[in-house]
């Protein structure tokens, strides 16, 4: 079996607190022996990345510009997938991914939030209370986005829970829905 392509998806300007929280997500992708999947920039994306290198994790970016200079790519990738799309590369960051970590989030995040949704993609909200409440992952929580789906956006509360929430959302289907 393949191994499982977990996105994660927040802003790229965002506090340190969720910098730190989006490390902690990268460590426990890694630890899980998963690859992340980013839109390999700074804040949420940069502190993801570094968290899941430093844990000897695979780290893949796929960046909204032409090359990594002009996307502004963090220096924790492993690999570099250019796009020249700009946000309308926030859609294959979402069907690159088994499963998509929101961190807070903006109105970009909010984008790869509907693309995860209509992709059916399980969807995870980091919850934690140091992620502001009026980010689109605090608002979404808990909630079905529309009638397409029966279930619904899971909360976790920590790093490690919403790693491990999520990984589990995607064996079941996985076990559920072969290919």
């Amino acid at each position: 079996m393949r191994k499982i392509q977990i996105g994660v998806i927040g802003d790229s300007s965002c506090s340190e607190e969720e910098v730190n929280l989006a490390n902690e997500v990268g460590k426990e992708i890694a630890l899980h022996d998963a690859t992340l999947i980013c839109g390999g920039r700074g804040g949420i994306m940069e502190g993801v990345s570094q968290g899941c290198k430093e844990n000897k994790g695979l780290v893949i970016g796929i960046l909204p510009g032409e090359n990594e200079t002009d996307s502004k790519a963090n220096a924790f990738l492993d690999v570099v997938i250019p796009t020249n799309l700009g946000w309308t590369r926030n859609s294959i960051v979402a069907l690159a991914s088994d499963g998509l970590i929101i961190i807070g989030g903006k109105s970009g995040t909010l984008s790869e939030i509907s693309f995860g949704w209509m992709y059916d993609k399980p969807l995870v909200a980091l919850t934690d209370p140091l992620i502001p409440d009026n980010t689109w992952g605090r608002k979404l929580a808990g909630k079905q986005l529309d009638d397409r789906r029966k279930d619904k956006i899971w909360e976790a509360n920590t790093p490690k829970h919403a790693v491990e929430l999520l990984m589990t959302k995607i064996l079941n289907k996985r076990t559920n829905h072969p290919k």
